[in-house]
């Protein structure tokens, strides 16, 4: 059985890098899914089954952070030992905060009702792209050991993140979901 002491990329057998295939990470996610089951330990005893509990805890726990861009770039900055819980006014520029309150206003103004969707669509899209120009920053800032400066890509992904959920709550809201 695996070690739950391993970090995360280890526990996958992947290299610890911002960039993996999801495809392959699901497929070895569903090995050791099958290996690790609780219900292949029921006859054993309550060492082992609690054992095999506690690894299958930590094993979805691992696929959830590797599987999600932001969780994985935080566990990766936090592997190198940096808090990304804690932001500090170098973390967050003048421009990207500008560019904050401009996307919100923007999306504040819209109308509330069906009519914004195409907008919105539009807004989506662009911080999609966003996103994945930032994560390639990322991956590349993180590569060649620039800490400092993914850790900066990260604060920015997040807001990105969370603008792309206002989007989406905006859409569902004038859907009527």
């Amino acid at each position: 059985m695996q070690q739950i002491n391993q970090n995360y990329f280890q526990l996958f057998d992947l290299s610890e890098s911002f960039d993996l295939d999801v495809d392959i990470l699901t497929a070895k996610y569903r090995e050791l899914q099958i290996e690790m089951h609780p219900d292949k330990f029921a006859a054993a005893e309550e060492q082992e089954k609690l054992r095999a509990v506690q690894m299958t805890s930590y094993l979805n726990e691992a696929y959830t952070t590797l599987k999600a861009p932001l969780k994985r770039a935080a566990y990766l900055l936090s592997l190198h030992g940096l808090d990304v819980e804690s932001v500090s006014q170098n973390d967050l520029g003048m421009d990207l905060l500008m560019e904050q309150m401009q996307l919100r206003e923007s999306l504040e103004e819209l109308p509330k009702n069906d009519s914004a969707l195409a907008e919105l669509e539009r807004l989506k899209k662009d911080v999609k792209e966003r996103m994945v120009v930032k994560q390639t920053g990322f991956a590349a800032e993180v590569s060649e050991g620039e800490l400092v400066n993914a850790k900066k890509i990260f604060h920015e992904l997040q807001f990105l993140h969370k603008l792309l959920l206002e989007i989406e709550a905006g859409e569902e809201q004038r859907l009527g979901y």
